[in-house]
């Protein structure tokens, strides 16, 4: 964990080892002014010396303004270091969750990675600017003042000594405490983090069904569980404050009693007494100054053990030592396929236990066919094409693509051919030939007007004021489903894919301008291979086969009439549909 933060240094190692040698030049500079004091008073006051308290003040003053300027180099040093730090753990853990397959994005939700890459690297950067800062000081200014009070007296030193020493235990004891709390709340913070985003992301739901008062009580339990695990925390790391009071002021009422005792025994004289009080007061600053290094260094702890939990995520899904870069043509074939989302287990159940979402499915696709899929809800439908452009890993069997295994392909190459249209569309913050350019960035925007007339997109683009400059919210929110769906469709087109996959993205889209889609399809992309997953018998019956699935299997494969005449799933769905309505679901989808 230590060795990953660190590892993001990087550039800034520099400012990372100036900031804590300006700290020990400002430390070495305030450790030689008591000394000087207590020369004041002894051989200047006291002998009434008027030139040596002149001189040896001037060098306590240039002493001032050394250590002064140190502490403000090792202040700017170190908030460019811990900034720094904070930017290369944002960058870091952003590019590993570009490369994560599906199957490492499952693992981790939204609101915690958003929470990680916030929160936590805030965390962790005030806990390394501290570190560099305070740590590097505290621990050397009581040392120091330690050891120069040891030069002066040892007997009245040793109180120091074992003041710091049970304190140090008991802080040590606190910590420990505190920590397990620290670790139980960011796990909250994603929690709430969830409840935020899917509240605005939903808000216009929210307010159809008039629930704005159940968000606010849902929001307002999250956000004072985190209240209450934070109050327990803090309620252990406050004995921090008194402990210190009680050992410092213990020290000087200590040092007080016995140093008075040891001047009227010629013992000690008042400038060392002065001095040895002036050191007491840097090893206050200095256990001031660790007791908030502890509390934030035990809040970042839990925080960087979620920060490097992301970076050192390594991807289920890597290229080959030597990749195939070349996609022949849009043939796919599935050899005796089986799927799971996790490793099976032996008598697993349920999808963390293993359980197959596809099973032994075998099918031989040829180059420009246009496939149909439908099938019930939850019959494997999205994850059978999801094989295809290796989005996920088969479990057992083989996906080929062009007569290639897809486990051979660069994996970017790979997705550049197979172009995916998923189930829930997205569009980002943007223009229209922003999103579109997504396909391809170097497109033209005649290329842009002509997949979108294929995609049926371009006749509503155009009644827009600013027509294809016109501005997407995010997400999305100021266009149609079946707007949106078009847009998706035509940033795929522009891939010129070789495998077009539509994952139910006509669902909100009306018949007459699916069948128009279709047609574009036929007559502009022939020799692309085409697979529409529907619920919408219409969607695909014109399709050269259809693939039937059910519960994960291939429960048929055939033309439209093939089927209507053997499939008896099929022909229950469509007698339903052609009958007044129902889709797959509502009949022979169901078994």
């Amino acid at each position: 964990m230590v060795k990953t933060i660190l590892g993001q240094v990087k550039e800034f190692k520099k400012d990372s080892f100036v900031t804590p040698a300006c700290m020990v030049f400002e430390v070495i500079m305030e450790m030689l002014i008591p000394l000087l004091m207590a020369s004041i008073i002894d051989d200047g006051v006291a002998q009434g010396d008027m030139g040596y308290i002149y001189k040896t003040g001037a060098v306590m003053a240039l002493l001032a303004v050394f250590g002064l300027v140190a502490g403000m180099l090792g202040a700017k040093y170190g908030a460019r270091a811990a900034t720094g730090l904070a930017r290369n753990l944002r960058v870091a853990m952003f590019d590993n969750i570009q490369s994560f397959s599906f199957a490492n994005i499952d693992k981790f939700s939204t609101a915690g990675l958003v929470t990680r890459l916030t929160t936590d690297v805030t965390n962790i950067q005030n806990a390394y600017q501290m570190i560099l800062r305070m740590c590097v000081r505290a621990p050397i200014s009581m040392v120091t003042a330690m050891l120069m009070a040891f030069l002066i007296n040892a007997k009245l030193a040793s109180i120091y000594l074992a003041a710091v020493i049970a304190l140090g235990f008991c802080l040590f004891l606190i910590m420990g405490k505190a920590m397990r709390y620290f670790k139980e709340i960011f796990p909250k913070y994603d929690d709430m983090n969830a409840s935020v985003q899917e509240n605005v992301s939903a808000i216009r739901v929210v307010k159809a069904y008039v629930r704005e008062e159940y968000e606010n009580d849902k929001f307002t339990r999250a956000s004072g569980r985190i209240c209450q695990m934070f109050t327990k925390a803090e309620n252990i790391l406050t004995w921090n404050a008194p402990l210190m009071q009680v050992a410092v002021y213990g020290c000087i009422l200590a040092i007080s009693w016995l140093g008075a005792k040891m001047i009227v025994a010629n013992g000690l004289t008042t400038g060392q007494l002065m001095s040895l009080l002036a050191y007491c007061m840097n090893i206050l600053m200095s256990l001031m100054m660790l007791s908030m290094i502890f509390v934030m260094v035990t809040m970042s702890m839990a925080s960087a053990e979620r920060i490097a939990e992301v970076i050192n995520e390594e991807s289920s899904l890597s290229n080959p030592e030597h990749p195939v870069m070349e996609v022949p043509d849009g043939r796919i074939t599935f050899e005796h396929v089986d799927f799971s989302y996790s490793a099976p287990l032996p008598e697993g159940a349920g999808r963390e236990g293993g359980e197959l979402v596809l099973k032994d499915v075998s099918l031989e696709i040829h180059a420009g066919e246009t496939i149909g899929i439908i099938g019930g809800t939850g019959s494997a439908k999205s994850s059978l094409v999801s094989l295809i452009s290796r989005l996920y890993d088969v479990t057992a069997g083989s996906v080929s693509v062009g007569g290639v295994n897809v486990k051979e392909y660069d994996m970017e190459e790979l997705r550049n051919q197979v172009s995916v249209v998923l189930q829930k569309n997205v569009l980002f913050s943007g223009t229209i030939l922003e999103n579109l350019r997504w396909g391809d960035k170097n497109a033209t925007k005649e290329d842009c007007i002509r997949v979108c007339k294929m995609a049926c997109a371009h006749e509503f683009i155009e009644q827009f004021p600013d027509q294809y400059d016109t501005y997407i919210e995010q997400g999305g929110s100021n266009v149609s489903g079946g707007q949106k769906q078009r847009l998706c469709i035509a940033r795929a087109l522009l891939k010129k894919p070789k495998i077009l996959i539509l994952d139910d993205s006509t669902s909100a889209v009306d018949t007459a301008t699916d069948s128009k889609i279709r047609q574009a399809f036929a007559t502009e992309i022939p020799d692309t291979t085409k697979l529409i997953i529907a619920q919408r018998i219409s969607s695909v019956q014109n399709a050269d086969r259809i693939i039937v699935m059910d519960n994960g299997r291939v429960a048929d494969f055939g033309t439209h009439e093939e089927l209507l005449a053997k499939s008896e799933i099929y022909r229950d769905v469509y007698e339903s549909q052609t009958g007044g309505g129902g889709d797959f679901d509502q009949q022979g989808g169901g078994r």
